[in-house]
Formats: structure tokens, C-alpha cells, sequence
């Protein structure tokens, strides 16, 4: 019988985190500790001489089914392994969210034997960063009402373009879209509005672009919240906002350290969504990793379509990042979806399945080469997969002149994860890795987004609606333009529609809107429909959550 995440998580021997940082040479004086497994770290711990030489390696995957990945899973059991093989490595990701917690997908803390501890802490409130990122998102949105109000709107706002929404962590499908303002004069202005969940919040994105807390104060202060009468930009400095903001990141900006089952060390830091935002943790914990181990360990959400493109093109260029080798994770299961295979099918062995499938692998690691970096493919292994299906992906990639191990940490740990572990260290130090970005930031918007389009999704053409169009004409003569575009679409499918599973063809991505996150620094095409406040299931994951009097937790996964 299997131990669920939670029995084994429980089941482990934690070490204090002092020593889990004294592994990256980090003095207990240097430590912010939340307790005796969690502590913060301060930002002087970076140190760009530091930084030299070392080994930045993302995972992906390929596209997302029902089946699942196991991105995160993946990602620490190759640290495991890596460490294993007596490199000294650390894994960085990004922090779970209350609202998957409690709703469909479960905890966000790895699974098995590759998790980061404490399990219950870390999906749980953890310290506090997604709360201090909430209120400093709702204190620019109270201001904004307030200012209409009480200050007789000086600014000029346009109560109906105002584009600044509250959040809150957690799915709750009923706040999408709220009238706020009503019970007469003396409680504001009415005027629609509505909720995001906090992942999606843009202070959200800006924290995990920003460098330190004074670039994250002035990135703050650049948002917009709205337009005047005369269609002029509005942003949060003209409310005198940026300082209330910031006081209330000053510990948030610090990234949090924890540790692995086997002991190694993990750095949790801010956690966007990668199909509305970059998806990946922050620049400042990348660095901070980059310079306290030998090799980092990174990862970004859904496949190379979505977290992994907004990673190499954003982030990295952002962060002056530059990684040294990519990790594609892919399942049998995942594969045989793709070749149109029901979910209660998936555990019956069809070799013609995978391959029929593998065109989806194919793309992703295309789309790697791409960036001039050199992909490894990890097979995530199950215990219903044959021999033959996983000797289909081996020859699959061989024949793509691609490295691919299985990876078993859910099931071993770092054992399971050593070969992965030896070929992501050979690609990195091979020296065949020349990351070039996919585009400049000073091209045109559309030419940015028809890049990604064409090469990353396979697309072949682009179209723009009427206001899509109206939105370029306004951006360009405000002068956001040059930012880079962060593009927001279904993570089913590599085209905008989630029905076009594996590799699709042909395909017409539609930009039917903007949205714009100067602060960050990105604009927002958006394809499709994207849900920025997902809802709970018909059976959410919080029914099976409990606790007893003993202050034990059940349920979690």
C-alpha cells in the first residue's frame, strides 16, 4: 500500500533550518527564522561575483492533460539527484496558492519522496507572502475608490475604465464580477468591479521581477489602474501609493528557505500563474540560489508554450539570467492523452498510443532549441507504464540527437533521479548551451507576439480584433510598446483552443484583448478566455481537509 504525500512527509526527519543553511555557507545571524524548518533571507545574501560559473537549469513539460506532469515533483527529485551525485545544488520554485489548495489540484509541494518540507506549512499560509501581497493590492484598490470619493476625483479618473480589480487567495467563482459602491453617498461611487485570486494579481508579477525593495516600490508605483476622460494612463504613484505599498512587502520581498526530504536546500519565492503572468518564481530568489549553490534548479508553469517561453523571454532577460541546459518532463500517461486516449484508458499499456503522442515532445523540444539551449527530456515514470512504451520515447529522442532518463523521485527520491541528475549535469557543462532570447524588447508589439506565435506555438497566422487593434494604437502612443509581451492563452493546447490537443497545425491564434502590467513590465495579449478567479469543483479538495485537537492536519495533498 502507498503512503499518501502527507504520511510521508509526516513520516520524515526534519533538520533545523540553520543547518539546512549552513549547506549554502549562511550564517544563523544571517537567518529570519518563521519557526525552527522556515526562515527568510535577506537580499545581501546575493552576490553577483558569486554568481560566476554557475549552473541555472529550468524544467517544463510538455503540454498539460488531465493526466498531469509532475513538474514540481520532477524538479526536486532531480536536486536530490544531483546532490546525490555529489553536486552542490538547490531547487527554487515558486509558492503554492490557497485557491488549488482547497480546490482541484491539491497542495503545490512536490509528491512522494521528492518534496519540500514543511509540507503543511509550506500550503498552508506559509509566511505570510501571498497575505502582504493581497493587502498591498487591495490598499491601491481602496485608495483608487477613495480618491474618487473623498478627494473629488482630481486625477480625472473615469469610474468606468478603471482596470484595477481586488483580490483575494482563493477560488470563488461569485466575486468575478461584483457592483461595488451601493447604500447611497456616503459609500462611494457605484460602479462595476470584480476579484482576481492573488496569484494573478499584478503585485504578484512585479514582486517576482523586481531586484530589491526599492525597485519593487518604484515598479509598484509605475501600475496602472485606469484611464482619465482623455484615455491618459492613471498609475498608483499620482495616489501616493507606493510607499504604503512597499511597507507592506518588507519582509514579503525576502525569499524563504526550507528544505528537501533528503535535506537539501529549497527556496520558495512568490508564485504567479504562468498562463495570465510569467509563471515562475522571482529574479531575486533565481539570483539568490545562483549564488549560495553550485547549480539551481528552477521551475516554470505549464509547458514551454506558456511558463517556460515567459521564463526564457522575460524573466531571463529581465534578470540578465542565463540557463545552462532545459529539462522537458514528460509522462507515458500525458503522451497517450495526447493521441486521443480517454482518462480511464491511460493505464492500459498502448505503445502506438505514445508514439502517435510523441509530435506534442517533439514540439517542446523544438521550442527549447529554439533559445539555443540544449534539453534534456525527463520521463516521469509510473508503475503502470511497459517497457515498451518508455522504450518509444528513448528512441524518440534518440533520434532527435536528445539526451532522456526516467525520472523516479516520487517513488525513490534522489536515487530514483541520479541518471537524470548526471545527463542535466553533462548538458550544462557540455558548453553547447548559447541562450539567445526569442525576441528584442524594442520590436513591435505584434512583430513579439507573431514570433512566439509561429515558432513557439506552431501557428500560422495571427489576428487582431477591432479593440485588440485600438489597444496596440493606444500603447504606442503612451509608449509601452517596447515592453515585452506576456501572452495569455489556454495551457491545454499549444494553439488558443484547449479541444487541439498534441501538435496541431494550421492554426489561427486570435488577440482578442490587452491587458496591460506596466508595473511588472509586460503587456498582456490575451487569447481565448482566461480565468483569472478560477471556482471551486462539485467536490473541492477542502472536504477532505481536517484537523483534531491535537492540531494535526489530514487531507492534504
Amino acid at each position: 500500500m502507498h503512503l499518501t504525500d502527507q504520511e510521508i512527509a509526516k513520516a520524515s526527519t526534519m533538520r533545523p533550518i540553520r543547518e539546512i543553511a549552513a549547506k549554502l555557507g549562511i550564517s544563523e545571524d544571517d537567518l529570519r527564522p518563521y519557526g525552527k524548518y522556515v526562515a527568510k533571507l535577506p537580499l545581501k545574501l546575493i552576490d553577483k561575483s558569486k554568481m560566476e560559473g554557475k549552473k541555472l537549469i529550468l524544467v517544463t513539460a510538455i503540454t498539460p492533460t488531465a493526466a498531469g506532469e509532475g513538474k514540481t515533483t520532477a524538479s526536486i527529485g532531480l536536486t536530490e539527484g544531483l546532490n546525490k551525485i555529489g553536486v552542490k545544488a538547490a531547487v527554487v520554485l515558486r509558492e503554492p496558492s490557497l485557491g488549488p489548495v482547497f480546490g482541484m489540484k491539491g497542495g503545490a509541494a512536490g509528491g512522494g519522496y521528492s518534496q519540500v518540507l514543511p509540507m503543511e506549512s509550506i500550503n498552508l499560509h506559509f509566511t505570510g507572502d501571498f497575505a502582504a501581497i493581497e493587502k498591498a493590492h487591495n490598499l491601491l484598490a481602496a485608495l483608487i475608490d477613495n480618491h474618487i470619493h473623498s478627494q473629488k476625483n482630481t486625477l480625472n479618473i473615469d469610474p468606468r475604465k478603471i482596470i484595477w480589480k481586488r483580490v483575494m487567495d482563493m477560488n470563488e467563482r461569485v466575486l468575478r464580477d461584483v457592483v461595488i459602491g451601493l447604500g447611497g453617498p456616503a459609500q462611494g461611487v457605484p460602479r462595476e468591479s470584480g476579484f482576481d485570486i492573488t496569484a494573478a494579481s499584478e503585485v504578484m508579477a512585479t514582486l517576482c521581477l523586481s531586484n530589491d525593495l526599492m525597485d519593487l516600490k518604484e515598479k509598484m508605483g509605475n501600475i496602472i489602474i485606469g484611464y482619465t476622460y482623455q484615455d491618459e494612463p492613471v498609475r498608483a504613484y499620482q495616489l501616493k501609493a507606493q510607499g504604503a505599498m512597499a511597507a507592506l512587502m518588507k519582509h514579503t520581498i525576502m525569499p524563504n528557505l526550507v528544505q528537501t526530504i533528503e535535506g537539501n536546500p529549497a527556496i520558495l519565492h512568490g508564485g504567479p500563474f504562468a498562463n495570465i503572468a510569467q509563471g515562475t518564481n522571482s529574479i531575486i530568489a533565481t539570483k539568490m540560489g545562483l549564488s549560495l549553490a553550485d547549480y539551481v534548479v528552477t521551475e516554470a508553469g505549464f509547458a514551454s508554450d506558456l511558463g517556460g517561453e515567459k521564463f526564457l523571454d522575460l524573466k531571463c532577460q529581465y534578470g540578465n539570467l542565463k540557463p545552462d541546459a532545459v529539462v522537458i518532463v514528460a509522462t507515458i500517461r500525458a503522451l497517450k492523452s495526447h493521441a486521443g486516449i480517454p482518462v480511464a484508458d491511460l493505464k492500459i499499456p498502448n505503445p502506438k498510443a505514445v508514439i502517435d503522442g510523441l509530435p506534442n515532445l517533439g514540439k517542446h523540444i523544438e521550442n527549447i532549441k529554439h533559445f539555443m539551449v540544449v534539453p534534456v527530456v525527463a520521463i516521469n515514470k509510473f508503475a503502470t507504464d511497459s517497457d515498451e512504451e518508455i522504450q518509444a520515447v528513448f528512441d524518440f529522442c534518440q533520434s532527435l540527437g536528445v539526451k532522456a532518463e526516467l525520472s523516479e523521485g516520487w517513488e525513490k527520491g534522489g536515487e530514483g533521479t541520479k541518471e537524470l541528475a548526471q545527463a542535466v549535469k553533462e548538458a550544462a557543462e557540455s558548453g553547447k548551451s548559447n541562450f539567445t532570447p526569442l525576441y528584442d524588447f524594442n520590436w513591435g508589439i505584434e512583430q513579439k507576439i507573431e514570433t512566439i506565435a509561429r515558432k513557439i506555438y506552431g501557428a500560422a497566422e495571427v489576428e487582431y480584433s477591432l479593440k485588440a487593434k485600438q489597444q496596440i494604437k493606444l500603447f504606442n502612443k503612451i509608449g509601452l510598446d517596447k515592453l515585452p509581451v506576456c501572452i495569455a492563452k489556454t495551457q491545454y493546447s499549444l494553439s488558443d483552443d484547449p479541444k487541439l490537443i498534441n501538435r496541431p497545425s494550421g492554426f489561427t491564434i486570435k488577440i482578442r484583448e490587452f491587458d496591460i502590467a506596466a508595473g511588472a513590465g509586460f503587456i498582456i495579449p490575451i487569447a481565448g478566455t482566461i480565468m483569472r478567479m478560477p471556482g471551486l469543483p462539485a467536490k473541492p479538495a477542502a472536504e477532505n481537509i481536517d484537523i483534531d485537537a491535537d492540531g494535526n492536519i489530514t487531507g492534504l495533498f
